[in-house]
């Protein structure tokens, strides 16, 4: 089960994901960009279900 602060960061990480894969999907960001982006976010969150 998670603490309250493991589902935020969880919310938090898909949230940021979310918002990149778009950018992403409208040429918006790169695909470099995307995985720097999403590199930096795992650092930030530290989600479980994020990270597998």
């Amino acid at each position: 089960m998670m603490t309250p602060e493991q589902f935020k960061a969880e919310k938090d990480y898909r949230t940021a994901m979310g918002i990149a894969d778009a950018m992403l999907k409208q040429g918006i960001l790169t695909k470099a960009e995307y995985g720097k982006f999403n590199t930096i976010m795992l650092k930030k969150f530290s989600p479980i279900l994020g990270s597998l």
